[in-house]
This record gives structure tokens, C-alpha cells and sequence, in this order.
């Protein structure tokens, strides 16, 4: 047989052939069957959600995120407006997906106060509530981790409420939700 006569596949090729008869799609399964997180819109995944290790990653950025504006030449106000549009939003995109509890979110924000006083734009006995209340009205104007997952969870909870009132997955969902709450 003379090999120079075979016509011979290339990657693409042998790709889309294999996709057209399924091989693609069970392939991309057994992936989530070996315990190999991969990640979906940023998540890590396998056959659940990795919360701890999403928890530590996701502390860990918005940390860094911190540290880089507090280094930067911003004046004091844009500082603060930088912290709720760039570090903060690294913790909400989480806040529907994630179990996270309220210590942790207390510890966040314990931990942003005090990367506020070492440096130097918050003094370590000045007032707290201080620092969360609006510009507009004497205050600084943070973001408040606690108050921003409570918003961000009360917002999916009603357009969950007001756009799929008569789906059957969703009321699965509250029914469920409502017996975790009472245990």
C-alpha cells in the first residue's frame, strides 16, 4: 500500500469530525468526572463549588486590588471611589454564587480598615461609621462589604421574584431556601 495516496486528516479536520459524532461533548464531561476543577465565568468548578478555596482566592485579589490603589498618587476621595469601583466588585460578582457568612465579611472590612491606617488615610481612633457613611453627607463614602452582599442578595432575590414567579426550578429553589432557614 503506498502511503503517498492516503489522504491524510489535519487537527481541525479530525476535530470537527469528531465533534459531528459526539466524541467533543464526552470528552468535555469526563473532564468534571475526574475531580479537575476547571473554571466557568470565573468560578472554579468540578462536580460542585470549591467555596473555601474560591473564598481565599477571591480575599486574596481584592486585597492586591486594595494595596495597588492605597500605593497609588490618587488624592484621598478618588482613593475611596477607587476601592468601590475596582475592589470591591472582585467580592460582589461572588455574592449570588458563593456561600459566604457574615464573620468573613466583617474580617474583610476589618481588614480594609486597617490597610486604611497603615497608609495613613485613616487615623486608628478616628470613628468608623464615619468612614461608610456618604460624602455628601459628611462622610467618606466606602463601600461597606456587609451592606453590599445584603443589596446585591436582596436584588436577586426579587428579580428572581418579579421574572420567574411560575418557573418550577425557582420555586424548587425557595422551598429549599425556606427549610435551610428554619433548621
Amino acid at each position: 500500500m503506498d502511503l503517498k495516496n492516503v489522504p491524510r486528516l489535519h487537527l481541525k479536520e479530525a476535530n470537527s469530525s469528531l465533534a459531528k459524532f459526539g466524541y467533543r461533548h464526552q470528552q468535555r464531561n469526563t473532564r468534571a468526572r475526574t475531580g479537575k476543577p476547571y473554571q466557568y465565568l470565573g468560578i472554579e468548578e468540578s462536580e460542585g463549588i470549591y467555596h473555601q478555596q474560591m473564598k481565599e482566592r477571591l480575599k486574596q485579589e481584592c486585597s492586591r486590588r486594595l494595596r495597588m490603589i492605597l500605593k497609588s498618587e490618587l488624592r484621598v476621595r478618588n482613593k475611596i471611589t477607587a476601592i468601590g469601583a475596582l475592589a470591591v466588585p472582585v467580592l460582589k460578582y461572588s455574592f449570588g454564587v458563593i456561600n459566604w457568612r457574615t464573620e468573613e465579611m466583617k474580617k474583610t472590612d476589618t481588614k480594609t480598615r486597617k490597610m486604611l491606617t497603615m497608609y495613613k488615610m485613616h487615623h486608628p481612633k478616628a470613628d468608623i461609621d464615619r468612614l461608610y457613611v456618604k460624602r455628601k453627607e459628611g462622610g467618606r463614602g466606602l463601600v461597606q462589604v456587609e451592606a453590599a452582599y445584603k443589596v446585591e442578595i436582596i436584588n436577586i432575590a426579587e428579580y428572581l421574584n418579579t421574572n420567574y414567579k411560575t418557573d418550577q426550578f425557582v420555586n424548587i429553589i425557595k422551598s429549599y431556601e425556606t427549610t435551610q432557614t428554619l433548621v
